[in-house]
């Protein structure tokens, strides 16, 4: 069950009273599950907008927390895409692989709706979990919710739907509700060597968060113009030395639209859109690396690549 990491902690230096475990964060598509990822890794390591499907990779995120005696709990955290119910692309399929291979083998999973609803997506997301792991409910966007005296009742009507392990409503926003939802995963966590060192906060490559960066700023800044299909491809992550800086990172990257009228959307009034792309996504890429960061757009037509099972594996889709 441990995921192959190279810098993999070796069980034979560490402190016995230790847990860890793998928690996977499910449910449909736009409920919060990376923003509360984000929350409890306490860093952002998964990208968020309110386009649906924002998410299309398997994101693990992790969390360290030591006690006085050298123990203490590291909650290894998986982010997963929207369960897609609606759209039967190569795309789409390749996203739900990856919700499916996810749930497969977690001590605890995070089952996330909207708080005060339950929709038919939501029961196909319940419907995929296997009744041996434990499930918390996390009735999210709490802060959004007008008539909180109603919410008793639906949490008990929650309840006749699944034998849930824990019922919890809060706001993935408010850093108290996930300081609370990590001190009720711990007990779920199994008693075992850490599998990461204290100091990780996610698996992934920094191409693989400039990518996902560059794909926020694109989908935050076109709104519900674009289609979610398209995407952004790294063409070059490359490190080099710095006259007057520490670390210095150049980024080619190209982003992926289905149609010359998307594309011109990306580009903008005289490519002022397309700059403000680049610039935002450089900003948070020098916060995020901790180093300069030269960063270089183009905008690219592929038509139908989201059908295309090939492009979609070229592309970094499982």
């Amino acid at each position: 069950m441990k995921p192959p990491h190279t810098n993999a902690v070796d069980p034979a230096a560490v402190d016995q009273n230790q847990r860890c475990g793998l928690v996977a964060i499910v449910g449909k598509p736009n409920v919060g599950k990376s923003t509360l990822l984000n929350a409890l890794v306490g860093q952002k390591i998964s990208i968020t907008s309110r386009k649906a499907q924002t998410t299309r990779h398997r994101i693990t995120g992790m969390r360290t927390v030591k006690d006085a005696s050298g123990g203490g709990s590291q909650f290894v955290f998986v982010d997963t895409p929207g369960f897609q119910t609606i759209h039967t692309t190569a795309l789409n399929k390749s996203l739900n692989k990856t919700v499916l291979g996810a749930v497969g083998d977690v001590d605890l999973v995070i089952f996330v709706v909207e708080a005060g609803s339950f929709t038919p997506a939501d029961a196909r997301v319940l419907k995929l979990l296997k009744p041996s792991v434990p499930v918390i409910l996390l009735a999210n966007k709490l802060d959004t919710v007008k008539e909180r005296t109603q919410l008793p009742a639906w949490l008990q009507e929650m309840q006749t739907k699944y034998a849930f392990a824990e019922l919890m409503p809060l706001s993935a926003k408010n850093s108290k509700d996930a300081q609370r939802l990590l001190n009720v995963c711990e007990k779920y966590l199994p008693a075992q060597a850490w599998w990461y060192g204290e100091d990780e906060l996610t698996d992934r490559s920094e191409k693989f968060l400039a990518s996902e960066i560059v794909r926020e700023k694109l989908f935050r800044l076109t709104g519900d113009e674009l289609p979610y299909t398209s995407t952004v491809v790294i063409e070059k992550f490359a490190e080099e030395p710095g006259k007057t800086v520490a670390r210095m990172v150049r980024i080619a990257a190209t982003i992926v639209v289905e149609r010359d009228g998307h594309k011109a959307m990306v580009i903008g009034d005289k490519g002022e859109r397309l700059k403000r792309i680049g610039t935002e996504a450089r900003m948070e890429l020098e916060k995020l690396l901790d180093a300069k960061v030269f960063i270089e757009l183009w905008v690219k037509v592929r038509s139908g690549w989201a059908d295309d099972e090939a492009r979609v594996k070229s592309f970094g889709y499982e």
